[in-house]
């Protein structure tokens, strides 16, 4: 695996190395303030939030994993939680409570730290996503499920890779219709995670449970971000999630897919740079 002490950044702030039982996990570290947790979704890195990373480290202490398994972490070798591997990365660096932010993936990550880990968690913020526990009913989104067993199963990096790409779009446009700046870092890090695995690889990852019901309990602030081309499971599950409860509501970024964050950055950062001045 590449060092993680090897810095994507030319100030010197990531990712670091963060060492564990299992391997090291790396994350990016910049800023000072109340701190701000940007989790990615599935098949990324920390990356993805490059263009947030910049804007709030002016006033946060933004900090930005890597998920195990994912851009410069290690793999698994041995039953793990995602939850728990960010709560040790955040108690390591004395952080907490935080507010997090999580897409997809990274969203389930960021409801069950939530759940599992309370007193690191300040408020929440979901993109695309509701718990980690996700239902999918569309025909679209279960062809791509489809393919990727397919792929997995043939050993495809290639066209495990190209059934991920198709997020970026969502069922209502084709990739042609995405920045093509956008299209190229998902790529870029999609690429970088499937070929650290293997299709016969046994899933070492250990589910948190019973999310839902458990997360209508939660009284501390949520937003629920989604974009309006995204696919409808996705959509539904974040309105779900914030309707669910007390303190949740939900906003809508136009003409955005999965990645609105990476799609629009100034309209993602606006909502999210009010919802920090009113979770405060």
């Amino acid at each position: 695996m590449t060092d993680a002490s090897a810095p994507y950044e030319a100030d010197g702030s990531g990712p670091h190395a963060f060492t564990t039982d299992d391997g090291t996990l790396a994350y990016r570290d910049t800023g000072s303030g109340d701190p701000l947790v940007l989790l990615h979704g599935g098949f990324l890195d920390h990356r993805m939030w490059t263009d947030q990373i910049d804007v709030f480290a002016r006033h946060h202490r933004v900090i930005a994993p890597d998920a195990r398994g994912h851009g410069r972490s290690a793999n698994a070798t041995a039953p793990f939680r995602q939850t728990d591997d960010l709560a040790a990365l955040l108690r390591h660096l004395g952080v907490g409570p935080a507010v997090v932010v999580g897409l997809s993936m990274g969203a389930g990550i960021a409801v069950d730290t939530a759940l599992e880990h309370p007193d690191l968690v300040s408020a929440l913020v979901v993109c695309g996503a509701g718990t980690s526990e996700p239902e999918f009913h569309h025909p679209w989104v279960l062809a791509i499920q489809a393919e990727w067993a397919r792929a997995a199963a043939a050993g495809d990096a290639a066209a495990f890779t190209d059934a991920t790409m198709l997020f970026a779009a969502g069922p209502h446009r084709s990739l042609d219709d995405v920045d093509q700046d956008v299209v190229r870092r998902l790529r870029e890090m999609t690429e970088h995670t499937v070929a650290k695995h293997s299709g016969a690889e046994a899933s070492l990852l250990v589910p948190v449970t019973d999310t839902w019901a458990r997360a209508a309990e939660l009284s501390l602030p949520l937003l629920a971000v989604t974009g309006d081309l995204d696919t409808s499971d996705n959509i539904a599950m974040a309105h779900r999630l914030a309707h669910s409860m007390r303190h949740g509501r939900t906003a809508t970024i136009a003409d955005t897919a999965h990645y609105p964050n990476m799609e629009r950055p100034e309209a993602f950062d606006e909502l999210l740079r009010d919802f920090l001045a009113a979770a405060r």
